[in-house]
């Protein structure tokens, strides 16, 4: 192959998206769903391994297409076993991918930008700045590539004889790594298409949840276009506090986020949004802040999962107490709101919410027009104690 000649990766090709290139190829379209099984569920990215496959055909792929995930920089494992993959995705970015196991389900928390754009102030992610959107290949690849380890994993430990079951090593996949979801929607489209297909993932539109900090129009979309679980950074029960936190709030302020989410639910796979809310000390977590809560889950069916903050450096929050939280719970739950407090995991390994940040070469300039207006702040505040003086 010269170098002039791309090959198309097929990591991120949808069975329509293989329909089409084999369409143009003259090949028969039953071979999409061959393929996509041997991509997805046997994660085979040999085409010579590719059996019932014709050599012909074969030898095909291999001239002019790949299969190729984003490599692995680093992986860690924390001490309650939930692990930490650190993906190179080029241009001196990284992203970070983490997987929590629990006794009932194996969740995968997946990145969808390389850094993001919404900035909320309790986020490392958004300290971090943006530099640009994953591809389908680069969101859907740190699914292939996380499947493929857990279960070398597993396979070192055998139970009863037998191997884990693949179809359960990863259970529910969320949209809550790195960056916003919904500013990155055609890719993330195409991943969920692949994650629900039963030629590829299988899994259930109630087991795969979209996190968004409430971009109206891209919700219609999703709801139109693919409706799984949804959850809603919510975070602030009135528009002056969220916009501090959730700056997305100044173009779409909570009465059009929560038409939407009613909208929503007239398509979702479950009965219900979860509202994110991070406790953050003296902050938003007073009673009367709780009371707000139960105003705005009176108007939409929702779970509210309170989350405690994980600090980080330059952030200048600090964690609600323990005793805040659950007064905080108590409030909602003796409206009848669906409760629950997050349990910290993998904190040890800097994989709790709201700590990812990876590697990110930040084209916004965040990062510099924050320490510009920290400097700005710093030589106001020593004029206004000269004057005082």
């Amino acid at each position: 192959m010269t170098v002039e000649q791309q090959t198309t990766n097929l990591l991120g090709m949808d069975q329509t998206a293989l329909v089409k290139l084999l369409d143009s190829w003259g090949d028969k379209p039953f071979r999409a769903k061959q393929l996509t099984r041997w991509i997805h569920q046997r994660s085979e990215a040999d085409f010579a391994n590719m059996t019932d496959l014709a050599l012909a055909f074969r030898e095909r792929l291999r001239e002019h297409c790949c299969i190729e995930a984003p490599s692995v920089l680093s992986c860690h494992v924390a001490s309650d076993h939930t692990r930490k993959w650190l993906f190179d995705v080029g241009g001196n970015n990284a992203i970070e991918t983490v997987f929590i196991p629990e006794d009932d389900r194996g969740t995968l928390c997946i990145s969808s930008q390389a850094g993001c754009t919404v900035a909320c102030p309790f986020c490392s992610t958004g300290h971090q700045g943006f530099s640009r959107n994953l591809t389908v290949a680069e969101i859907i690849g740190q699914l292939w590539w996380a499947r493929q380890d857990l279960l070398a994993s597993n396979a070192k430990t055998r139970l009863d004889g037998e191997l884990t079951d693949p179809s359960r090593v990863i259970s529910n996949v969320v949209f809550m790594g790195m960056g916003e979801p919904l500013l990155n929607y055609d890719a993330v489209l195409g991943a969920l298409r692949l994650m629900l297909d039963d030629h590829a993932y299988g899994l259930s539109r109630r087991r795969v949840t979209v996190s968004t900090s409430g971009v109206v129009p891209i919700m219609d979309r999703l709801a139109r276009d693919c409706p799984v679980a949804l959850a809603v950074s919510l975070h602030a029960p009135n528009d002056a506090l969220r916009d501090r936190l959730v700056p997305l709030n100044k173009k779409y302020p909570l009465h059009e986020l929560i038409a939407a989410c009613q909208r929503y639910l007239t398509v979702a796979p479950r009965d219900f949004i979860t509202f994110e809310y991070v406790m953050l000390q003296e902050v938003n977590d007073t009673l009367a802040h709780a009371k707000e809560l139960c105003a705005i889950a009176a108007e939409v069916s929702c779970k509210v999962n309170l989350i405690p903050f994980n600090p980080f450096p330059d952030s200048g929050l600090q964690r609600s107490s323990s005793n805040r939280v659950h007064a905080f719970a108590r409030v909602l739950q003796d409206a009848g709101v669906v409760t629950t407090i997050r349990k910290t995991r993998g904190q040890d390994i800097d994989a709790a919410c709201g700590q990812l940040a990876g590697d990110i070469k930040d084209r916004t300039k965040l990062t510099q027009r924050r320490l510009a207006q920290a400097s700005a702040h710093q030589l106001r505040d020593i004029a206004v104690t000269e004057v005082r003086s």
